[in-house]
C-alpha cells in the first residue's frame, strides 16, 4: 500500500483530511476504485439514482436495522 503524508483538521464535527493527489491516485489503485467491477457498480448506483430506487437516511446507524 502506498506511503502518504497526510494532514487532518478537526472543526465543528468534520474531519479534513489533506494529501497530495498523486498519492490518492496511488491510494485509490489500492483500494481497488479503479476495478472495472468497482466502476461497473457506480454505473448501476447512478442508474438507481435516476430511477429513484433509493432510501434518504440520517445516519449509517439505520442500517442495521
Amino acid at each position: 500500500m502506498a506511503t502518504l503524508e497526510v494532514t487532518i483538521k478537526k472543526k465543528n464535527n468534520r474531519v479534513v483530511v489533506e494529501m497530495d493527489a498523486d498519492r490518492f491516485e496511488k491510494l485509490a489503485a489500492d483500494f481497488g476504485l479503479f476495478s472495472e467491477d468497482f466502476l461497473n457498480s457506480l454505473g448501476r448506483a447512478e442508474r438507481d439514482v435516476k430511477a429513484g430506487r433509493l432510501t434518504k437516511i440520517k445516519s449509517l446507524k439505520q442500517l442495521r436495522g
